[in-house]
């Protein structure tokens, strides 16, 4: 395999040490930027220790065709600016072969032009549809994307009869983005959104705006875009002023530190996820079964810590790049590119990923699960 970034004076050094020829390994440097820390904390926490926990399994087994792997992460606290100033450095200073990262929507897309000019294969662990539509030559995505969300739960208010709802979004990058995706579709589904509200990512109090929501006539259920602790505040406020139709969340609070931040506020809301969150609870038959119970167990030894969907979307990111490393036999950036774009019939987190020249992401609605809160836990919709 080769590294197209090792230093010429290095090359030149090895092969004299080596009488003419190149050593039979090196390093395979692997980039990350994420949000360990700030608002997306909850995000890139589990990511960062996901991707630790895999490279250390990687080289315990021999590396990667005998070569080890070596992470270069940093945090990017949740931050743009930081997410790019991360990005240089690994490209200029650092010289990755490939970076998994941007844990929120803002710093992805804060990145993508960097990577896009670098002509470094990029794969995002962010929700919104805007990374890979349009597709972008080097940048992928593992997540279900908020387009999908709202399919998924549009689809499941209409099963239910609903007619008339309200929204209340974030203003962040995701919540923003997927207010926009759910007033895209709606349509289809005979439904219409007779209230729509928003708050900021500071917010710590959205009565005001659920209030409007109650005092709006007719409203059969509420959906909430978003991500962080304002989904959390949303679900208290909202049986604080007494709303009793159903709440849907999005797949932005996928894991247990919101049913924690919600408390009993949190009973009865739906809402799309991975498989992930129900491993335990899946047919014997699924495919994603052995998949992700194997990642849950492990990543519960390794860090203590119950599993999320956000660690899941690295663990895919992860074990896509190293099978589209192992395949190209190289590093050489438009190879790996392109035997990432090769993905076919991956089984991961998400669901079942095939990936093509016009879909870089490689899921669809049916890799979403619907998702009930009962009792402090998660359980599967019929």
């Amino acid at each position: 395999m080769r590294l197209r970034h090792a230093p010429l004076l290095c090359c030149l050094a090895a092969a004299a040490v080596f009488g003419g020829q190149a050593p039979a390994w090196a390093d395979i440097k692997i980039g990350a930027t994420l949000s360990v820390t700030g608002p997306g904390s909850f995000l890139g926490d589990p990511e960062a220790r996901t991707l630790e926990m895999l490279v250390a399994e990687t080289n315990a087994n021999g590396g990667i065709k005998g070569e080890k792997v070596v992470l270069v992460h940093y945090d990017d606290a949740s931050d743009p600016d930081k997410a790019r100033t991360n990005a240089t450095r690994l490209i200029e200073d650092d010289q990755v072969v490939a970076v998994i990262g941007g844990s929120t929507t803002g710093t992805t897309m804060a990145v993508v032009p960097l990577f896009e000019q670098a002509e470094i294969p990029f794969i995002s662990l962010a929700g919104a549809v805007v990374i890979i539509d349009p597709v972008k030559k080097w940048v992928f995505k593992t997540p279900h994307t908020d387009r999908m969300a709202c399919e998924k739960v549009f689809t499941d208010m209409k099963a239910r009869g609903f007619t008339k709802i309200a929204m209340i979004s974030g203003t962040d990058g995701f919540g923003k983005s997927m207010q926009e995706q759910c007033l895209a579709v709606v349509g289809r589904f005979g439904i219409e959104i007779a209230a729509n509200e928003t708050y900021g990512p500071k917010d710590a109090d959205m009565t005001p705006q659920l209030t409007n929501i109650k005092n709006t006539a007719g409203i059969q259920a509420v959906l909430n875009p978003g991500f962080g602790q304002g989904p959390a505040i949303v679900t208290r406020n909202y049986r604080q002023v007494g709303i009793e139709v159903p709440l849907y969340q999005s797949h932005g609070v996928a894991s247990k530190s919101f049913i924690e931040l919600a408390g009993p506020a949190a009973e009865g809301v739906r809402l799309p996820a991975a498989a992930l969150l129900v491993a335990e609870k899946l047919p014997e038959a699924d495919p994603q079964k052995p998949v992700v119970l194997g990642y849950k167990t492990a990543y519960e030894k390794a860090t203590g810590q119950p599993v999320s969907t956000f660690g899941g979307h690295a663990y895919d990111a992860y074990k896509m790049l190293v099978a589209a490393l192992e395949r190209a036999g190289s590093t050489e950036p438009a190879a790996l590119r392109d035997e990432i774009e090769k993905t076919r019939d991956f089984i991961g987190t998400a669901g079942r990923v095939t990936l093509s020249p016009t879909d870089h992401m490689g899921l669809d609605e049916t890799a979403f699960r619907l998702l009930e809160i009962k009792g402090g836990d998660w359980v599967l919709v019929p």
